[in-house]
């Protein structure tokens, strides 16, 4: 019995020590996963006013734009490579440069080098988002109303820049929020706490002024039963150069002031849902009484609510934002000044794996003006669809 009952823990040691062999001389390039979605957009049903637009949600919204439109396709390219060496890779066909249209633009490349065993402290290295807001980070595949608010978003034109993160969560957490992120919900892996410094400029563009921005974030998960909330708060500091502007404008060739922070709560929809954000700061901004551009204060924000329904075998999230931004947009014309009043009533259903449709009517007043246009206060409502294909 005892020559039968080793023969069995000798060959569980075995198999035991096979399988770990096999894991171990994995191949780095069989670890490498590819996803991706597409975005088919529909932005002049029921519109009221052709001459409102909004240059930073979606180019083809107003009167440049018109008809069946690709608004994001994107393939995104990731692997852990090694146990502490983690690689992100994801381009955007969806750009329009000029008169060229869906022209393939970096988004992200970036690499995460584990600093411990457990991989709760990481470095980030590269073009990548910065922690700065919630639905900043939050993947647009994942966001409820079809564009990301003017008054956050307005901090980081694209949410990416380039520059190294130094990012800090425990792994029960990082648990919890790639538990998130499968169901859709999470903004993404950033961490509890993030610090780190990046150029300042937006994605793609060069560093102006050798002068670095330096932001830092703290949110915490918290699990009520059900439900998850989460709070957080961030802050950045840095000197814009403001590179889009009249030939009439004499701009700081060194910079502008450059700083916010914000305040963030997110209640999960598990089914009901919040997700609200303010900031504050200053910045860039047209002055029309001076025809200059001065650095001027700046605030805004918006809260979402949303709740979940399943049904039939398939998911509804029916949702309302209103938002409000009073401030400049740096990397706009002039740093164009801005008053944003606005309110988004819509519906994404999933009908079948990877697909959803949204529709969403949008309540908008507002007014932005540079040089070239210093008495501009637009008005109006129109319907927005989009189908989306995620894998």
């Amino acid at each position: 019995m005892r020559l039968f009952l080793s023969g069995i823990f000798v060959l569980v040691v075995n198999c035991s020590l096979l399988a770990q062999e096999k894991n171990s001389s994995q191949k780095w390039y069989e670890k490498i996963h590819i996803g991706g979605y597409i975005q088919v957009r529909y932005n002049g049903l029921f519109e009221t006013n052709p001459n409102l637009n909004c240059e930073q949600c979606d180019e083809n919204w107003g009167e440049e734009g018109g008809g069946l439109s690709f608004r994001r396709v994107r393939f995104k390219i990731k692997g852990q490579i090694s146990p502490r060496l983690f690689f992100y890779f994801q381009p955007d066909f969806a750009k329009s440069i000029g008169e060229a249209h869906h022209v393939g633009r970096l988004k992200d490349a970036y690499i995460d080098v584990g600093l411990d065993k457990k991989n709760e402290f990481r470095l980030r290295i590269g073009q990548s988002k910065v922690p700065f807001g919630f639905e900043n980070m939050q993947s647009s595949s994942n966001r409820l109303p079809l564009d990301r608010n003017d008054a956050l978003n307005s901090a980081v034109k694209d949410e990416r820049d380039l520059g190294i993160f130094f990012y800090w969560a425990t792994r029960e957490k990082r648990e919890l929020i790639k538990g998130l992120r499968k169901a859709g919900l999470s903004g993404g892996d950033f961490g509890l706490f993030a610090l780190g410094f990046y150029n300042g400029q937006t994605a793609n563009h060069f560093d102006e002024n050798d002068v670095f921005h330096i932001v830092t974030r703290f949110s915490y998960p918290i699990e009520l039963g059900n439900q998850v909330i989460e709070p957080g708060i961030q802050a950045y500091s840095g000197k814009y150069v403001v590179t889009e502007h009249s030939s009439n404008i004499d701009v700081n060739t060194g910079g502008y002031t450059d700083q916010r922070a914000a305040l963030s709560f997110i209640l999960y929809p598990q089914p009901f849902g919040i997700q609200a954000e303010y900031n504050f700061g200053r910045g860039p901004e047209f002055d029309k009484a001076t025809n200059t551009i001065q650095v001027s204060p700046l605030q805004g924000g918006y809260a979402t609510f949303s709740y979940f329904i399943e049904k039939w075998h398939q998911q509804f999230y029916p949702f309302i934002r209103l938002q409000f931004y009073d401030g400049g947009k740096k990397h706009e014309l002039d740093a164009r000044s801005y008053t944003v009043k606005d309110t988004e009533i819509g519906i994404e259903w999933h009908p079948i794996p990877h697909f959803e449709l949204l529709a969403e009517y949008t309540f908008s007043d507002r007014r932005y003006e540079d040089f070239e246009n210093p008495v501009n206060h637009q008005k109006g409502r129109l319907m927005r669809i989009q189908a989306q294909l995620k894998f």
